[in-house]
């Protein structure tokens, strides 16, 4: 036997789909037009199955649409059990949200804070040594005769590129930088598998690395009035060689273009096919690159590693092959 008890739990119980039951007793049969009420005692289950009623069935819906006239909330009633009321608790999850399809940073990513490593302490020295080298050049606005030539020399590629708007300010930072400094290793000039150099001590040797590159074009851009907002230095992966690079994003009216120590004209952030970025950096800190999984709802997005797999997902240091170059510990992509 069904009752009232049991259709009442089965209300909240329900979802979308209507369940269909048998042998249900008059008191929960709907209207006669409906479902065919039926009268009398139902014949024991040893009876001839002749001497028995035929079986009435009936949905959940129209059990509480039925109810509902009874209580006398008018003839067309109808309550659905598959919707939830805006009074009660629920542990539904809300509708998904989409997704962008790309993602805001450079390469069409999204970035993450990167957990602490050595990655975190040579930044934080970078930004140390930017700091007193700040005071070098307003010294040297100030008194230009007792500036060091080295500075002096970057003082004047910070103003030819301030003269520049828009694309041209970034092409001229490239090609001036890059004209500027002759590469050689870490291990060739310093000795050690990977050193960042703030801008005055790369030019006072003329010589620096792809990193060196990065962050003097970094600094030079920020203090010809680029919006350091706009821009990253981006530690990655040249795939087409097998070697860890560092080239710097600048963002130009919505688009996100590099500027390469290998390249005397800047490119599209779109066309480096080969480069996979693992690290930005800028005045945030260290950044983790991540893809977005646009066609998942929201409950399950998941940031995906920018790296192609587990080891490109570490970074070797400047431009370095085998195994005597730094290599970081693999990180973890939640932070």
């Amino acid at each position: 036997m069904v009752s009232l008890k049991f259709a009442s739990s089965a209300v909240a119980a329900a979802a979308a789909l209507s369940i269909a039951l048998c042998a249900a007793p008059p008191a929960f049969a709907t209207d006669n037009t409906a479902l065919g009420e039926t009268s009398g005692e139902l014949a024991p289950a040893s009876d001839a199955a002749a001497h028995r009623p035929p079986a009435t069935f009936f949905t959940i819906n129209d059990v509480l649409a039925k109810l509902d006239r009874q209580r006398g909330r008018g003839p067309n009633a109808v309550r659905t059990a598959a919707l939830t009321p805006a009074n009660t608790a629920t542990d539904a999850l809300p509708a998904a949200k989409p997704q962008p399809a790309v993602g805001p940073e450079p390469f069409g990513l999204f970035t993450f804070r990167a957990p602490e490593s050595n990655l975190w302490s040579k930044w934080r020295g970078l930004e140390a040594d930017l700091v007193k080298e700040q005071a070098v050049l307003a010294q040297c606005r100030e008194d230009a005769a007792g500036c060091p030539s080295h500075a002096a020399q970057f003082l004047r590629l910070i103003n030819a590129v301030r003269l520049k708007s828009g694309r041209e300010r970034l092409n001229e930072a490239n090609r001036a930088v890059n004209q500027a400094i002759r590469y050689m290793s870490d291990f060739a000039q310093h000795g050690v598998p990977d050193r960042w150099t703030a801008p005055l001590a790369t030019f006072a040797t003329g010589k620096g690395d792809c990193e060196d590159y990065a962050i003097a074009k970094y600094i030079a851009l920020s203090e010809a009035g680029f919006r350091r907002d706009d821009l990253r230095l981006v530690l990655g992966r040249d795939r087409a060689i097998r070697q860890d690079h560092a080239v710097l994003a600048a963002r130009v009216e919505g688009r996100w273009l590099i500027l390469d120590s290998r390249l005397s004209e800047i490119v599209d952030a779109s066309g480096t096919a080969n480069f996979t970025p693992m690290f930005a950096l800028d005045q945030r800190g260290v950044q983790l690159f991540a893809a977005p999984y646009a066609r998942l709802p929201l409950s399950e997005l998941e940031a995906a590693p920018a790296a192609a797999d587990t080891s490109d997902a570490e970074w070797a240091g400047s431009e370095s092959t085998g195994s005597a170059g730094f290599q970081l510990p693999s990180l973890p992509l939640w932070m």
